[in-house]
């Protein structure tokens, strides 16, 4: 099978991960930079104080992505080195260098898909509440209102967020993501509803500065496949992927998305969230309901689900079942059936921002990183992509994450995703194998082993 002709192909990055720096010429401390202060919170006390120093190497990063043949370019653009005291004062540094960073993405034939928030929070905005105040849904459509304005012609695809999910559920209830801070159920739906408020206050403040541009949201969350591909499994997997529950809603797609695309909130009558949601002005719901005109899909693995006699069983995974150096599952199908599932939801475009495993990589005797692992789960994965689109699922490019190793939150810089090498120390780059197999993909649209 075959790709589309005018598939997107690209990589993916953020800012905190590979920028280091993040003082540097005005930038402002972001709830990373505080969060990894606390010995124990990161892996190794590792922090994103230098990173991969993209702030000085981003060229050679797009370069290398230029030879790859990538045709698109997912970074996010921090916050808090833009806006250091969040507050409107634009940080004129800050600004410059994402100019460079985007010209030198168009030099290159690429094209620039920003993520306004890829959890850079400034933490000047944090002092004052963070995600618990609505003022931060405010002022993030200020920058967002700031950037559009400015990237007028030369940017033209944004997306508002990446993984709301996490935020809620890692950063303010589990802890291990900045800031930390631990919430009850309905602490953690407020930080929910303000995010749902920035991503719909930046939408329309975006589109009215640039009616030009494209905005979207990066989801992620529970997805599920059916064990055999026969109706009823098919059905229980759908089931399992949409299921409300009280204890489980932080890591689904559509407590996120149902209020943005279709206007309101899974039917949770009876329950806790039922009740959360019900106490969501109308006024609210206008200004959360903002319609993307994409969606992004961050996916890594799923789960697989079988008709049982009262509803779907989830499928015991079997001792030794396959894992990436994360100890992630494997699990190809839920590229498949996963997406299906959220286009049948939505109905919208959809692009698969991030994808892509951990390996234990390293630098072979001869000078190169040889990295099987990672081709095979690749192959695995998008030929399942394949065939959710050859079924109608409309997925329109893959972003795979990431372009180059980096900081990986919580655990530091002991997980390796990306399609480069990157040598701490000395920060050089080495292209991985699975960098000159991927070329071949974006090449020809066509995935072998």
């Amino acid at each position: 099978m075959k790709f589309p002709k005018e598939f997107v192909w690209g990589a993916a990055s953020s800012a905190y991960q590979i920028e280091g720096h993040s003082t540097e010429k005005g930038g402002g401390v972001c709830i990373w930079d505080t969060f990894c202060q606390t010995p124990g919170n990161i892996y190794n006390d590792d922090n994103g104080d230098v990173a991969c120093d993209a702030y000085h190497r981003f060229a050679e990063d797009i370069r290398l992505l230029k030879e790859m043949g990538g045709k698109a370019y997912r970074f996010s653009t921090s916050w808090a080195r833009l806006d250091p005291n969040a507050d409107g004062h634009w940080n004129e540094d800050g600004i410059r260098y994402y100019d460079r960073v985007v010209d030198e993405c168009l030099k290159q034939g690429i094209t620039p898909w920003i993520t306004l928030y890829h959890w850079e929070l400034p933490q000047a905005a944090q002092d004052r509440g963070g995600w618990q105040n609505r003022r931060t849904a405010e002022g993030f459509g200020r920058f967002a209102g700031m950037m559009a304005a400015h990237f007028r012609g030369r940017v033209k695809h944004y997306f508002t967020l990446n993984e709301p999910q996490c935020t809620v559920g890692l950063g303010h209830d589990a802890c291990i993501h900045a800031p930390g801070v631990k919430l009850d159920r309905a602490g953690c739906f407020g930080v929910l509803v303000n995010q749902l408020l920035a991503h719909g206050i930046a939408m329309k403040t975006i589109k009215a500065l640039d009616p030009e541009a494209k905005v979207g949201i990066a989801s992620t969350g529970r997805l599920c496949y059916p064990e055999f591909e026969m109706p009823a499994d098919i059905n229980a997997a759908r089931e399992a992927t949409f299921a409300v529950s009280d204890n489980d809603w932080e890591f689904t797609h559509h407590w996120y998305l149902d209020p943005i695309v279709l206007g309101r909130f899974p039917e949770a009558e009876g329950t806790e969230l039922g009740r959360l949601a019900s106490q969501v002005s109308p006024e609210d719901m206008e200004i959360i309901h903002a319609v993307p005109d994409f969606l992004g899909y961050n996916i890594y693995n799923g789960h697989s689900v079988r008709a049982g006699a009262n509803g779907p069983e989830y499928i015991v995974r079997y001792p030794g079942f396959p894992r990436t150096a994360m100890k992630w599952p494997i699990t190809p199908r839920v590229l498949d059936w996963g997406v299906r599932f959220l286009h049948e939801r939505y109905g919208l475009p959809g692009y698969i921002t991030e994808n892509g495993l951990s390996c234990n990589d390293r630098v072979y005797l001869d000078g190169k990183v040889h990295d099987l692992d990672r081709i095979d789960f690749l192959t695995r994965y998008l030929q399942n992509l394949c065939k959710a689109v050859k079924n109608g699922a409309d997925i329109r490019g893959y972003f795979h994450w990431a372009l180059t190793d980096n900081f990986e939150w919580h655990s530091g810089y002991a997980d390796r995703f990306g399609l480069v090498f990157v040598d701490y120390p000395a920060v050089k780059r080495i292209p991985k194998d699975s960098f000159h197999w991927y070329r071949e993909v974006v090449r020809t649209g066509i995935v072998t082993f």
